[in-house]
């Protein structure tokens, strides 16, 4: 339904057989790691709401960002032993392929890291990058200050970080408990955190960023967004990221902001574009290279959260959605 929260039960695990031959140009694989995301959530809507994404179809394979090795291979620029990646890998142990949509990975890029290739250095930290840099207007010696909702969460835990890598002075993430707030600021190099379970949210942000905001990482929307807002500086941006708080509930994307907010945006004139890292691959191959950079130099700081077992991955889905998990969500099928 369009409304309402997904639990672990509106996913089945089944056994099936696949094809003991492969074709030409295809290969067998088996899955080493799958991607648990947020937008997977509206693709359990028979309307997306998106003209990019398709919906799942009840009853059969779910699938998303995945990696696995190569087993079989009868494509041309993939061999045995090769690990690959794609954006439509099927939940599944073991599969066969079309090679062609497949992307040969170079685990040296990442220090061995596979799973990084989902998140920090895959469509995660590309969407955080790009995000900054093409809706940011981050510039080196502005003095700026940059607030990230959902802060601890995969694509928020690295916008964080590369917005003081792109240039800005100050850093304040927004997430649930304190244990994420501490992570932040103790681990990813944040200024501060807020948690905005406790205490009042406009007012810490007053006080942790007395110059207003100049750009604002959304990932939430909702109330939280609301009081970003209001402090944000003229000619501020927002990075129209993702909308969590409203993946939920049957409203268009992106969510309008209440009439008060609205007037404030046009007043001030802040940017509130909506972002879609795949209107960008052109910058891909480049910024993943920075990416794993960052990472190989310690700059870049990354956290998952790993779930065991395929079994388990509605139950991953389901603690995602409800924001349980530090970093990027991953499920690791097989050793």
């Amino acid at each position: 339904g369009k409304n309402g929260v997904p639990v672990a039960e509106n996913f089945r695990l089944e056994q099936s057989t696949i094809a003991d031959t492969i074709q030409v140009g295809q290969v067998r694989v088996r899955t080493l790691y799958l991607s648990v995301d947020p937008y997977m959530r509206c693709r359990m809507n028979e309307d997306t709401g998106s003209d990019y994404l398709l919906p799942w179809q009840l009853s059969e394979v779910a699938d998303g960002g995945g990696i696995g090795v190569v087993e079989e291979s009868k494509h041309d620029n993939l061999a045995k032993g090769d690990f690959v990646t794609s954006f439509k890998w099927p939940w599944q142990t073991v599969a066969i392929l079309d090679g062609s949509l497949l992307q040969k990975l170079v685990p040296q890029l990442v220090n061995g890291r596979l799973s990084y290739f989902l998140g920090a250095a895959g469509i995660t930290g590309l969407t955080a990058l790009l995000g900054i840099r093409e809706k940011g207007h981050v510039a080196v010696g502005a003095n700026q200050t940059m607030v990230v909702s959902g802060a601890a969460g995969a694509c928020g835990s690295l916008a964080g970080q590369i917005g003081r890598l792109e240039g800005c002075s100050r850093v304040v993430g927004i997430a649930g408990t304190d244990e994420k707030c501490s992570i932040l600021v103790q681990e990813m190099g944040f200024d501060a955190a807020i948690n905005y379970k406790k205490g009042n949210v406009a007012e810490q942000l007053r006080e942790l960023c007395p110059g207003g905001v100049d750009v604002y990482f959304d990932n939430v929307g909702g109330d939280i967004s609301d009081t970003v807002i209001s402090q944000m500086n003229q000619n501020s941006h927002i990075i129209l990221c993702g909308q969590i708080s409203q993946y939920n509930k049957d409203v268009p994307y992106p969510p309008p902001l209440p009439p008060d907010i609205e007037k404030i945006r046009k007043e001030r004139n802040i940017t509130r574009e909506r972002f879609l890292v795949l209107n960008y691959m052109d910058k891909q191959e480049a910024s993943v290279l920075q990416l794993c950079q960052w990472i190989q130099e310690g700059k870049l700081k990354v956290r998952e959260t790993v779930v065991e077992g395929l079994a388990n991955i509605g139950a991953a889905f389901q603690s995602m959605m409800n924001g349980g998990n530090i970093g990027k969500q991953i499920v690791s099928v097989s050793k």
